[in-house]
Order: structure tokens, then sequence, then C-alpha cells
């Protein structure tokens, strides 16, 4: 019972006329950003963070939680549509999903990545707000070597979720780690790899690397191309809806991926990229029917599945953020950012102090995911009108806004210059073929890594065996060392790249 009345208080918090047409403007805003090339939800939340600081904390984070689920829904949209994941859990479904496209049934791939996501979301949900309040129990058992166990986890998983080399998401990680030492040292206030640059001393911006990384280093990365290859693709769309044949073999692939989404999601480290690829992986596993179109070849299981295990991933992937105050991946520590400016702390104590926002959060995800499913299907036509503005005009319009986003947050020209020289390190990462999420979670995990174990190590007297002396710590550092071992097996090495394969 306790479950229903608090979901009668959220429902009451999240049904009033101002939340409301927040929870519609963020889904719309993140929609619309989303939807752009080179732009996912780290640059779209990170651009519109600043217009949430004069809003009520509840109103600010549903806004956001809209934005969040809008620009996911937007990258899939671009997946489709000109084969650019518009965020990287997109990126398994632009192997099918644009060749439907080039087929002319953009339509079916877009109604199935809206509906599987759609369905996808309310079971994420439903879960958060099931699972939530025991897992907050968890918590409280959580000391500074739990934490830190936890997160090496986290990092583990971005080395399995990164596509490509193992050796190159290991070496973008390290990269991310050294990026979040710069500033000052947590126990001493000394200023450290500053170079004596006064605006260093607070650390680099995490705005500045996710704008420069992801959104400048793809639009050079799309104009080192002739102008024929960077074309938007102008396909005309046949038909919204996925045929009954379609549907027959969705609807399996939705519900596996919403169970396998729910689970992974919760895992630190970019739970809805891994949910999207061990979606896609099971997808090729299951054995076709006859008359099925191959894998990479426009399969709609490729794009239900995948899109489906996203966005329940997207949704579990708040239980770590509200019930242990960790961010699993970087639009939750965007969030974390939100709540901190209102002055909430993440962690335990918000389910209890402050239930209210907790469960007004919770109820509005329902209203975001109907919100959208409303606006996406009929403004399908919309959005390829959008993609077929001529890219030397898109290009300088998303430059001026990630400029005007990143220098709105400190109002310092420091910031723009910062986004513009991680701009040319993204184009490298591009050149070189690195994934970026792995330094993203690097860079986010590691001042928090560091804090916990020399908090860990001050409270055992230096003595580093607390690590694998506390039962939580020792199991999470077993099954850090479990994943790191499986993925190095030449055979799930092979089956890793296969399923990254664009064929």
């Amino acid at each position: 019972m306790d479950l229903f009345n608090n979901l009668a208080i959220g429902f009451g918090v999240a049904f009033t006329f101002q939340n409301l047409v927040y929870a519609f403007v963020g889904c719309l805003l993140g929609t619309l950003i989303g939807v752009l090339p080179g732009i996912g939800p780290v640059a779209t939340i990170a651009m519109l963070l600043p217009a949430t600081y004069a809003l009520p904390p509840v109103s600010a984070l549903i806004m956001l939680a809209g934005i969040y689920y809008g620009a996911q829904y937007g990258g899939s949209t671009t997946a489709i549509l000109v084969n650019l994941p518009g965020e990287s859990s997109s990126v398994v479904t632009v192997i099918d999903g644009y060749q439907m496209a080039r087929q002319g049934r953009a339509g079916p791939a877009l109604a199935a990545a809206g509906l599987g996501s759609f369905f996808a979301g309310c079971v994420g949900t439903i879960i958060l707000a099931a699972f939530a309040p025991p897992l907050t129990e968890l918590a409280f058992k959580f000391g500074p070597a739990e934490y830190f166990s936890l997160m090496i986890l986290g990092l583990i998983g971005a080395v399995v979720l990164a596509s490509g080399s193992l050796l190159k998401a290991i070496t973008m990680i390290l990269l991310g780690l050294a990026l979040g030492l710069v500033g000052t040292d947590v126990n001493s206030g000394v200023a450290r790899y500053s170079f004596d640059i006064p605006e260093l001393t607070d650390g680099i911006g995490f705005i500045a690397i996710a704008m420069g990384v992801f959104g400048y280093g793809e639009i050079i990365g799309n104009l080192s191309q002739p102008a024929e290859q960077r074309e938007v693709f102008t396909a005309k769309v046949k038909g919204l809806w996925p045929t009954a044949a379609d549907f027959k073999r969705m609807t399996p692939a939705v519900l596996r991926g919403t169970a396998l989404g729910s689970a992974l999601g919760i895992l630190p480290g970019g739970g809805a990229l891994l949910s999207s690829f061990a979606s896609y992986t099971l997808e090729k596993k299951m054995r076709r029917a006859p008359g099925e179109v191959p894998f990479g070849k426009g399969n709609i299981r490729g794009v239900a599945g995948p899109e489906s295990a996203n966005n329940a991933g997207a949704q579990t992937s708040f239980i770590p953020l509200l019930t242990l105050g960790i961010p699993p991946n970087p639009v939750m520590a965007l969030m974390v950012g939100a709540m901190t400016i209102h002055n909430i702390q993440p962690g335990p104590q918000v389910m209890t102090s402050n239930p209210e926002l907790f469960w007004g959060l919770i109820a509005s995800m329902w209203i975001g995911n109907l919100m959208l499913i409303i606006l996406n299907l009929p403004l399908i036509g919309v959005w390829i009108k959008l993609l077929t503005i001529p890219y030397k005009w898109l290009f300088p319009a998303i430059v001026l806004f990630c400029a005007v986003g990143v220098y709105s947050e400190n109002n310092n020209t420091f910031d723009v210059w910062m986004v513009a020289v991680f701009g040319v390190v993204g184009y490298a990462f591009l050149k070189l073929k690195c994934e970026p999420a792995p330094l993203l979670l690097g860079f986010i995990l590691g001042p928090m890594m560091e804090e916990n174990l020399r908090r860990a190590l001050l409270l055992s007297r230096g003595d580093w065996g607390v690590l694998v002396s506390r039962p939580i710590s020792a199991s999470l550092l077993a099954a850090s060392a479990l994943l790191l071992v499986i993925v190095l097996l030449p055979a799930v090495k092979a089956k890793r790249e296969e399923a990254f394969v664009e064929e």
C-alpha cells in the first residue's frame, strides 16, 4: 500500500498545470535538439541546464528528465534517417534502422523505435518505483570502500560497452581519469595539473568536454567529408505503421530488450548503451523466421530490441542516482549537477527528506513517455524536413547553440575556447576510431573514486585490505575481475566485435 500512496503523492505533484507544462516543454525541446546531427542528450541537457536555474526544484528535474527522454527519441531518429547516431546508445540502431530507411521503410523503423521505447520506458518506471525503496536500505550499507569498488565495476563496464579495440577503450578511460585529476587536490586544497591557469583550478568543465568531443567533433568530422558524402539522406517515408508481420517479429524483441535493459541499466558505467549492445547481440543469436530480412540489411528486430533495451536502461539508471547518489552515466551526472544547484543532495535521504520531488519525478516519467509517443509519431514528417536543411546552414547553427550554452553556464569565454579545443580532440578520436563514451565516464567517476579511496584509507589507517575485507566491496571487486576476464576471452571478443560491425 505504501507504493500506491507514494505514487498518489507523485501524480499529485506531476499533474499540476505548471509541471505538466515543463514536462511537455522538456520533451519537445529534447526531441527537437536530439534530432539535430551531432547533439545527443548530454549536450542537450548541458545547453539547457542554465534555463532551469530559476525554476522550482521539482519542475526543473521534471523538465530535465523530459529533455533526456526527448533527446533519446531524437537520437534514434537521426540514426535511422541519416545514419548518424544522435547519442552513443543509438550506435546499434544505425545498423538496421538506416538500411530500412534506404528501402523506404523509415516509417515502420521509427514507429518500432517509438513504440518499443514507450513500452520499455513504462516498464522501467514501474521497476524504479517498486525497487527504489528496498535499494535505499542497501545504500545505507555502502561506505567509501563499497563506493570505490562500485565505480571500479562501472569503469570495467565502460570497457565492455565500448565499440572497437579494447586497448583503445582502456586508453580512453585512463585519459578520462587523468583529465579528472585536473583541479584542486581533495585533501590538501593545492592546485594540481592546472599549469597556473586560474580557470583550471576548479577542474575542466564536464559540459565543455561533452560538447566539444561529441558536438564539435562530429561537426568537424562531417565537414572533413566531401559534400556529396555528408548530404542528408532524403528518401520519402512510405507509411508510418509497421505491418502485421513486423508487429509479430518486433513484439518478442521488445519484450526481450525491455527485460535486458531493465536489469543492465541499474549497473553504473553506461547501462543504456550496454543494454542496447546486449539486446542486439541476443537478437542476432535468435533463429530467423523463414523469409525474414538478415541482420544488417534492415531487420526490424535490430531496431525494436535495442531501442527498447536502451529506454528501459535509461529509466532504471535513475535507481543508482536516487538511491546511492552515484551517476551511472554522463546524463545522470548532469542531473546531479541540477539537484546540487537546487540544494538537493542526491542519495538515500532524498526519498525521506523530499518525497514530493522523488515520487513527483517518477510519476512525471510516465507522463513524459506518453507525451513523447504522442509528439513523435505524428511529427516524423517534420523531422525529415528538418534534416533536409543543407549542412552548410545547419552546422553554424549547432556551433552557435553549443557556444551560447557553454558560455551561459559560467559566463566565461575560457569555456568556449575549451569546447573548441575538445572539438579538435573529438575529431582526432573519430579519425582514430576511438569511442569517447569511456573517456567521459572515466572523467566523471575518477574524482569520485579518488575521494572515496582516500576516505576509505583514512578510516582504515592506510590498510588497503579494507577493500576486500568488507563483503559488499569484495563482491563488487570480484564481479569486476570476472567481467574483465570474460570480456578478454577470445570467443567473447569476437562476438562483441561482430555485434558492432555494420554490414
